[in-house]
C-alpha cells in the first residue's frame, strides 16, 4: 500500500499559524495534522504500508521535510518528498509523486481528520469516502444508484445535485491506472475552472468500467480555519479520553492548580495556579501561570500569563500577559 498525500497549499485561512510552519504541520491533540491522518489511515489499512509519498511546497525546507520523513518511518514506511511548484488542482498535486503510483494506493488530502471503523477492502476498484453535508457548493460531491456504485462526479455543484461530499480520502487498487488517467488530463489540457481535477480522472476511469463506492465515516473533523480547528482538537481530545489514552506527560507539574479532562498536556509543563482545561492541548516546555485556558491550542515553549483563554490557537515561543478570548496568535509572538 501506498499512501499519496498531496499538501503543498499555503494554507492562507489559517494564517498567521502557517507563516511559519506548514498548515498540515500544525498539532492537534498533541500531534501534527498530517501525522495524525497517516496514523488513523494506518488503523484502517492493516499491514504493509510500504511508502508514504508527500507533495509539498519547494520552499517549505529541509526541518519540514525531514519530520515528514520521520512520520513515514514510524510507521515503518519509506518517506519520499515530492514537490509541486504551480497549484494546478488536484490532479496535477498528485502526478508530482507519479512514481510513486503503482499497486494499491490511498490519496488523501492533508487538512482533514477523520474518525471512522472500518477496515478497508482492498478488493474494491476504487473507494471515495463521502460524508453528508448541508451546503455542498464548496466541495465535489458524488452522486449513487441503488446498488451503491457511484454513478457522477461533481466538482463544486452551483446547483445542487447531491449532499454527498468527496472528504479528500480516495482508494485506488491500481495506482499505476489512475497515473495514466492523470497523465491524460495533463498531456490534453483538460481542466475544470481553469485547474487539472482528480474528479475529471474519476470520470473518466468510471466511463471505462471502474466501479466506485462511497465509502463512510463516523465523524468528519476539517482543519481550515482557526475555529475549525479549535473544534476539531476538541473532539479528537474527547475521542482520546473515551478510549484512555494517556493524555498527560509524566513531565507536567502542576502547583496549587488543576487539569480538567479532556486535556493534552505535553512535556515539561509548567502549570501554577492555573486551570487547564477542558479541551486545551498544550505543547512542550510549556508554562501556564495565574490563567485560565480552555477548549484551545497551544504549541511549544509559550508563556501564558494572567490570562483567561477560550476558543483560541495560539503558536509557539509565545509570551503572553493579559486577559483575552477567541485568540489566534501566531509563532514568536510577545504581548504583555
Amino acid at each position: 500500500m501506498k499512501i499519496i498525500v498531496p499538501m503543498a497549499g499555503m494554507g492562507k485561512r489559517m494564517r498567521p499559524h502557517t507563516l511559519t510552519v506548514p498548515k498540515p504541520l500544525i498539532p492537534v491533540a498533541g500531534k501534527p495534522i498530517v501525522q495524525k491522518i497517516i496514523e488513523d489511515l494506518a488503523k484502517v489499512c492493516g499491514t504493509g504500508i510500504e511508502e508514504v509519498a508527500f507533495i509539498i511546497g519547494p520552499t517549505f525546507g529541509a526541518a519540514v521535510e525531514k519530520e515528514l520523513v520521520a512520520v513515514a518511518n514510524k510507521l515503518g514506511a519509506k518517506g519520499s518528498i515530492y514537490y509541486q511548484h504551480e497549484p494546478l488542482g488536484t490532479a496535477h498535486a498528485i502526478m508530482c509523486a507519479k512514481e510513486s503510483l503503482d499497486g494499491n494506493c490511498l490519496v488523501v488530502f492533508a487538512d482533514t481528520l477523520f474518525k471512522a471503523d472500518f477496515t478497508l477492502d482492498r478488493s474494491k476498484d476504487g473507494i471515495i469516502w463521502v460524508q453528508k453535508v448541508d451546503d455542498p457548493r464548496p466541495f465535489g460531491v458524488v452522486k449513487v444508484n441503488e446498488q451503491n456504485i457511484i454513478t457522477d462526479f461533481v466538482e463544486k455543484p452551483e446547483h445542487f445535485v447531491s449532499d454527498l461530499a468527496i472528504i479528500g480520502i480516495y482508494y485506488f487498487k491500481d495506482g499505476a491506472y489512475l497515473r495514466s488517467e492523470l497523465q491524460y488530463l495533463l498531456d490534453n489540457d483538460v481542466r475544470d475552472k481553469g485547474e487539472y481535477q482528480l474528479t475529471n480522472a474519476l470520470e473518466n476511469m468510471k466511463l471505462k468500467g471502474t466501479k466506485f463506492e462511497p465509502g463512510q465515516v463516523t465523524e468528519w473533523l476539517d482543519c481550515g480555519n482557526k475555529n475549525s480547528t479549535v473544534f476539531t482538537n476538541s473532539r479528537i481530545l474527547h475521542f482520546m479520553h473515551e478510549a484512555n489514552e494517556k493524555m498527560v506527560d509524566d513531565t507536567v507539574v502542576v502547583e496549587q492548580g488543576q487539569v480538567i479532562q479532556p486535556s493534552f498536556i505535553g512535556k515539561n509543563v509548567k502549570i501554577t495556579r492555573s486551570i487547564v482545561g477542558p479541551y486545551a492541548s498544550i505543547g512542550d516546555n510549556c508554562t501556564i501561570e495565574n490563567s485560565v485556558v480552555s477548549n484551545c491550542i497551544i504549541q511549544t515553549n509559550t508563556s501564558i500569563k494572567k490570562a483567561v483563554i477560550d476558543n483560541a490557537m495560539i503558536g509557539s515561543y509565545v509570551q503572553y500577559v493579559g486577559e483575552a478570548k477567541d485568540l489566534s496568535i501566531g509563532d514568536y509572538t510577545t504581548a504583555l
